[in-house]
């Protein structure tokens, strides 16, 4: 009989502490919502605002060549791209500064400083902005006369977003730098995709030479 009276009250027990932990996670649980939510709200968005406020003096100063260092480090009252993506990391605006940044070394010819903040940008699901980005990653390697991990790039980008703009875009860039790895078999699969795929993009009107030129030379 009391056998079966310690038994029971090993249960009660046991379940008793066992209820305690369920209720004392539930309350981590909560605590940690309560936490991302107020991270989100009063942290995150603020920041955004911040970001996107900064944004405007630099993204002005891109469009004209002579300052494009003002627009990259700022000009000692407007913040330039690099801060914005340091100070303000984890916001859109620092996303978006990062392919600023990336845009802006490889025109100055920075191709090792293009790459590392092209990386470092995020996709935000826009069908021309990030095939766009990884394309620009293509174009860094390809002046570099990185040929092989240029075609890595300018495939992804032509796959990432299938549309008439960038994919025969990087398509014929692909078919370009095939060319340059003497792969032509490759090449003209990649000016065929464009003749067939986007006959009435820009590229297509001007791919006849190319296309024929490869298969010269299989």
């Amino acid at each position: 009989m009391s056998t079966n009276i310690n038994s029971t009250e090993k249960k009660g027990s046991f379940f008793q502490d066992n209820q305690k932990s369920v209720i004392f996670i539930l309350g981590g649980i909560i605590v940690l919502i309560l936490l991302y939510i107020g991270y989100q709200k009063f942290y995150l968005a603020p920041r955004a605002e911040k970001a996107a406020d900064a944004m405007y003096k630099a993204e002005e100063y891109a469009l004209i060549d002579s300052l494009q260092k003002k627009a990259i480090d700022g000009d000692g009252t407007f913040l330039g791209f690099k801060e914005i993506a340091d100070e303000y990391s984890n916001t859109p605006s620092a996303n978006i500064a990062n392919a600023y940044l990336g845009s802006l070394y490889l025109r100055q010819q920075n191709f090792q400083e293009a790459i590392k903040y092209l990386k470092k940008y995020a996709d935000t699901g826009s069908e021309i902005l990030d095939p766009l980005v990884i394309g620009l990653i293509g174009d860094s390697y390809s002046e570099s006369h990185d040929y092989k991990n240029a075609a890595d790039y300018y495939k992804k980008a032509a796959d990432k977003s299938k549309n008439s703009y960038t994919t025969p875009l990087f398509l014929k860039k692909l078919g370009l730098v095939y060319e340059q790895l003497n792969e032509n078999k490759q090449a003209e699969e990649a000016y065929s995709r464009i003749k067939t795929e986007y006959p009435e993009s820009s590229e297509a009107s001007t791919i006849d030479g190319p296309l024929a030129r490869v298969q010269a030379k299989q």
